[in-house]
């Protein structure tokens, strides 16, 4: 046990065996770093990150690596989900040493907290022009120890650097007409006429960045500023990150078509989501949109309202060591689970995939683009006895320690949110992966 044992965070725990000497933020670690005059090693993340398990599989659950990390650095832990404000700041730094961010997040402090080097996720071994984990902590101590004058130089520029962030971050006056107009052109100007949504790959949905569309259009009457909006929710409805037989949204898409999820599910992703199509279904009346809407309230209902009147924050991206392995159904699975009507679905998805792949190599000459657009087939994992039982773990900052994972056949699996609203609690709903349906159906 190190120093993460008495935690409340379930992210923290997730730690607490670790062989690292983690330390949670706090006094008592910076006071540590200063009298020993070691450099402070922050990771970051959250429960729910898949990256953030490969990282804590291949490093810190290394005995010869976090030997390292031992003699090396004052190691700190912080879940971004209990600490918003620390990751905040640090974000912000990475960001602006590196240009990108992300979790696990892996910052390098001077004992003062301040920030000379920064990353996210580091391999175990030197792989794809990234260095391994273990050469970048000797690199950093070394630059500390014996490079003192130039460390001490980068934390002051990354410092400046920040400052001047916030400064430009406060309000100089009132916001005008003009400046909204400006802001969504600027929005308007990257957004993805063929797919929805803004940009390429990963695509993440940038809720914010759609309501604001929304609220403009209201104002200025722009029939394209709600053509975007609707499409870019229409388009995220159709694809792979929406759980077309769980409801809810996942995290983002690792393609440019919102075809193949990052399998977490954020609660606030889905608060901004299911807000976002109320506003959409108000101005449009559009059917689709509502049946999504009310899905995904249904899904936060159903699988994230804790027992104690809270919410779960998230559902964890792995189940059984793999990412995505609760949502992945092959065909032959639903073959079997469907019996007779399986033909029947199988040759209305085959006609759906032609269709999209017929579509796309007139438009663009590449091969298949598929779509999830067809009616998916509902189950539920208790009617199958080859898959495990266990829902995807659910973590939350509001239920006492050692109720963030769950499981169908756990007493959690009979909430009393559940039973409040007048029918029992089911076991937790399995996802029908259309990419892979798809496949097999070609």
């Amino acid at each position: 046990m190190n120093g993460l044992a008495g935690e409340t965070s379930p992210y923290l725990l997730q730690h607490a065996n670790n062989p690292v000497n983690w330390q949670p933020w706090g006094d008592a670690a910076l006071a540590r770093a200063r009298a020993e005059d070691k450099p402070i090693l922050l990771s970051i993340g959250y429960a729910a990150c898949h990256w953030c398990h490969v990282m804590a599989h291949e490093s810190f659950e290394d005995p010869a690596t976090a030997k390292v990390m031992n003699e090396l650095y004052v190691n700190i832990k912080v879940d971004r989900e209990e600490r918003p404000d620390i990751d905040a700041i640090y974000m912000s730094a990475v960001q602006a040493m590196t240009g990108q961010g992300g979790w696990p997040m892996t910052m390098f402090l001077t004992p003062e907290g301040v920030p000379y080097h920064g990353g996210t996720y580091y391999p175990p071994t030197d792989r794809h022009g990234m260095p391994s984990f273990v050469r970048v902590l000797r690199s950093v101590a070394d630059a500390y120890r014996t490079r003192r004058g130039d460390v001490l130089d980068t934390a002051a520029r990354v410092r400046e650097l920040y400052a001047g962030a916030q400064q430009a971050a406060v309000s100089m006056g009132e916001l005008t007409a003009a400046q909204l107009d400006l802001a969504a052109r600027g929005i308007a100007a990257r957004y993805d006429g063929r797919n929805g949504g803004f940009e390429g790959a990963p695509k993440f949905p940038q809720t914010m960045a759609l309501d604001f569309l929304l609220r403009h259009w209201r104002r200025s009457g722009a029939p394209q500023e709600l053509a975007i909006v609707r499409n870019s929710f229409v388009q995220m409805a159709r694809g792979g990150i929406y759980d077309q037989v769980g409801g809810g949204f996942h995290r983002y898409a690792v393609d440019d078509r919102w075809l193949v999820p990052h399998f977490e599910k954020m609660l606030y992703d889905n608060a901004l989501l299911s807000r976002l199509g109320v506003h959409l279904v108000q101005v449009t009346r559009d059917g689709e949109i509502a049946r999504v809407t009310r899905e995904t309230f249904d899904w936060a209902l159903r699988e994230m309202a804790a027992p104690n009147g809270g919410f779960y924050s998230s559902l964890d991206a792995d189940s059984e060591g793999h990412e995505g392995k609760f949502y992945v159904w092959s065909a032959a699975e639903l073959d079997t689970l469907l019996g007779a009507n399986a033909e029947t679905s199988r040759g209305r998805i085959s006609s759906t995939c032609r269709r999209r792949r017929r579509t796309s190599r007139q438009r663009t000459g590449s091969r298949s683009r598929r779509s999830s657009r067809s009616p998916l087939p509902r189950a539920r994992c208790c009617t199958r006895r080859a898959r495990r039982a266990c829902t995807p773990r659910a973590t939350t900052r509001f239920s006492p320690p050692g109720t963030g994972s769950w499981c169908a056949r756990s007493p959690m699996a009979r909430a009393p949110s559940a039973t409040r609203r007048g029918a029992p609690r089911r076991c937790g709903t399995e996802t029908f992966s259309f990419a892979r349906w798809c496949a097999g159906a070609a």
